[in-house]
């Protein structure tokens, strides 16, 4: 059993001749390692009978401790905590995968659905897929060209978003069945998870459409949480209901003409009235998702002094004062893409969200759950754009033989397949991760790599939309028939790089907030 000293005991071992020194709870006779030491001598002296720590990990690697550990421990300092004994490992549980599903082309859909083994992934995800599945080749597939030329979706197809139980199952949060008579058919209330919001967002996605995506969740997936989240029971209670069924319609306004990924510098102004009862809102919003259509505006607003810390939320209702302007953009058509303006319109203080200037942590708690959806969309996205190629690679000749039977052209397939596996599999562990965590120690841990991930995401999917289109040659240029998915998803690539942040800026945020966020943790340089 290891030797136990007193912090006052290793003190009086500081001198050349009988050197002692701690190192994370351990005594060291540094003694005779004095000349062998590489740094020299002097440094051992300097913190002789001291907790030398915080300068070992200043120059050396765990690999060094583990090295020395045996030579020079001589025990460990009085009140350092044994080390946890050794779990007694449990028999591991076989886990089926589950049947297979789908065209079965290889990496043309995740993994588990080509009977690949899944820890994420039981029989209620599979019922779930196979039920979305169905009603988008039925009732959406069929009319999306047509819906493409006309910038818009059918309003039924929103509703029966609602009626079929899918709207408040996108949320991040747990499925508020309080607030509608609505529940998905194959899965239960109560057994949603974050895996069940991902795949209903992926299979939604295989559209090959980021307008009819965006139509449908758009707005709506940024715009409610934050009023879910912070908003008061009675705020809720009042306009949530109607929201979920697909009767009303709410969108996040963030950015601005001049502020889009520099949410701190917004100027959209928000002051109370004399008698403290009502904010007066003036300013303009640019690039809002369903902004169009929408019967409620999630808005950030000024409301005090320069920077984050004079940010506010605020729930507002269309009325007198709110006008709004479709933008003609260059994709995602049909997705609602607006212009705002507020003008002296009179926003009640109970439709304040979180607390007045503390709205910037309601803005990046949001964000996590934003960037993730963008980052499904994409991945799906750049899935489809292998799957086409590959049916399309499969039955095009030329030279007398398959496209797929030129290098070049399996080449371009394996680089497609190989980005798209990484991403996929990054985000299903932070889908886990986020599933395992509180919104705040998400927000905390995860921020950086979500960051990431989103760029990882819609760089692939660029990435993928030039090989398809490629590979698909003048019909991957022309609108509707074989090529329609390729050319529609090529004008919608950078209505995915620039929203939820730019690359540029994801990449920066997300080694700065890692480093933060495991400088927090212990972490040693």
């Amino acid at each position: 059993m290891s030797k136990i000293f007193k912090a006052t005991e290793v003190a009086e071992h500081k001198k050349p001749d009988s050197l002692w020194i701690i190192v994370e709870g351990d005594v060291y006779d540094v003694t005779k390692f004095q000349n062998d030491h590489p740094g020299g001598k002097k440094i051992l002296q300097r913190v002789g009978g001291k907790d030398a720590t915080a300068q070992f990990w200043k120059y050396h690697n765990e690999g060094i401790l583990k090295k020395y550990k045996t030579q020079l421990q001589i025990g460990s300092l009085e009140g350092k905590a044994p080390p946890p004994e050794p779990k007694k490992e449990e028999p591991k549980k076989e886990e089926q995968a589950l049947e297979t599903f789908g065209d079965l082309i290889p990496f043309g859909d995740p993994a588990w659905y080509q009977g690949y083994h899944s820890p994420y992934y039981n029989a209620s995800h599979a019922a779930l897929r196979d039920e979305v599945r169905a009603w988008v080749e039925e009732k959406i597939e069929p009319h999306l060209n047509d819906w493409e030329k006309q910038k818009f979706v059918p309003v039924e197809i929103y509703k029966e978003m609602g009626t079929r139980g899918y709207l408040p199952g996108l949320l991040g949060v747990k499925y508020p069945k309080e607030y509608t008579p609505y529940s998905v058919a194959s899965v239960p209330p109560e057994k949603w998870d974050h895996f069940h919001e991902f795949l209903l967002t992926d299979e939604l996605s295989r559209t090959g459409s980021g307008g009819f995506v965006w139509n449908m969740i758009g707005g709506y997936s940024i715009g409610l949480p934050p009023v879910m989240k912070f908003g008061r029971k009675e705020l809720k209670d009042r306009i949530v209901p109607g929201i979920l069924t697909g009767e009303k319609r709410i969108c996040l306004c963030i950015t601005e003409p001049d502020a889009g990924s520099d949410v701190a510098n917004l100027t959209c102004e928000a002051k109370k009235t004399p008698d403290g009862k009502h904010y007066i809102v003036n300013g303009e919003k640019k690039w809002i998702t369903n902004g169009i259509w929408s019967e409620y505006f999630t808005v950030a607003v000024r409301t005090g002094g320069p920077g984050m810390g004079g940010v506010s939320v605020l729930l507002i209702e269309r009325g007198p004062g709110v006008s709004t302007r479709e933008m003609d953009c260059q994709g995602v058509h049909g997705s609602g893409t607006t212009y705002i303006t507020f003008e002296d319109v009179k926003v009640p203080v109970e439709n304040l969200i979180g607390k007045e200037n503390a709205g910037f942590k309601v803005i990046m708690t949001n964000f996590n759950h934003e960037r993730l959806g963008i980052v499904i969309q994409c991945t799906r996205f750049s899935r489809v754009l292998y799957e086409e190629s590959m049916k399309y690679a499969n039955r095009r000749r030329t030279f007398g033989k398959k496209l797929i039977e030129h290098p070049v052209i399996r080449l371009k397939l394996a680089h497609m397949a190989r980005q798209i596996e990484a991403t996929h599999n990054w985000l299903e562990n932070i889908v886990y991760q986020s599933s395992c965590m509180s919104d705040t120690e998400a927000m905390l841990k995860l921020g950086g790599a979500i960051a990431g991930l989103k760029a990882q995401s819609t760089t692939t999917f660029e990435f993928c939309a030039r090989e398809a289109t490629q590979i698909f040659g003048g019909i991957g240029y022309t609108k509707g028939g074989v090529g329609a998915k390729v050319e529609r998803l090529y004008r919608d690539v950078r209505g995915y790089s620039i929203p939820g942040g730019s690359e540029e800026i994801m990449l920066d945020l997300s080694i700065r907030q890692s480093l933060k966020v495991h400088q927090a943790l212990g972490m040693k340089l």
